[in-house]
């Protein structure tokens, strides 16, 4: 059977995944892509996101970015606002989490009309995890113990997908770190265990303001 091209988008490669198994798809598999999928419209769904919202420079800190504004209304920053990034993961997913830099730290608690943060108004609650790959976790040792060519391609996505989207935040923002494990360097951390397949040493422990 002919192998999938590195390009594959998401649909062709559950179609090869029905090719592989006779139309009969798994229920892990199905979670996984269908999270993914939503992961794919995150800023082209109607609903409102965390990664969406970021864009919105109705909450950038214009003072402290000095922003200025076009004859067409067209805001423009001088200086990027400053964000780090975090990979996390827990038994069974994956999220991306993100934190203003206020004065050179981490912002991990809720802050308003601060004067020296570059978003007017953080509240972590909803504004800290961007976006979760539900079931991914469960699906990569599904994947390392009894997986298919296609598995394998699903999880390389998922990699990609996450990078695209890292790399279209630093367009707009100024990353100064990205900490935790890729998809793709948990998946070989996790490999290195075989054939235990131990993932308790990769998982995370809840975010805490002095970490």
């Amino acid at each position: 059977m002919k192998e999938l091209p590195i390009t594959a988008s998401l649909k062709e490669i559950t179609a090869h995944k029905k090719k592989l198994n006779w139309g009969d798809v798994p229920a892990i598999y199905h979670m996984a892509a269908s999270s993914i999928s939503d992961m794919d419209g995150i800023l082209t769904h109607g609903f409102d996101s965390a990664y969406k919202q970021l864009f919105d420079k109705r909450n950038w800190n214009y003072a402290f970015l000095e922003a200025t504004a076009d004859n067409d209304g067209t805001i423009n920053v001088t200086q990027k606002p400053k964000i780090a990034l975090r990979h996390c993961y827990d038994e069974q997913n994956y999220e991306l989490h993100c934190y203003p830099i206020v004065k050179g730290e981490r912002l991990y608690t809720p802050l308003s009309q601060s004067a020296l943060c570059p978003f007017v108004q953080w509240s972590p609650e909803n504004m800290q995890m961007l976006f979760r790959i539900s079931s991914l976790i469960s699906f990569i040792v599904f994947t390392f113990k009894s997986g298919d060519p296609a598995d394998l391609a699903l999880i390389k996505y998922s990699h990609k997908r996450v990078q695209e989207l890292i790399a279209q935040l630093s367009q707009s923002f100024e990353i100064v770190d990205v900490v935790g494990y890729s998809i793709a360097d948990f998946c070989k951390e996790l490999y290195r265990g075989k054939p235990n397949f131990t993932i308790a040493d990769l998982l995370d422990t809840p975010d805490i303001n002095t970490e």
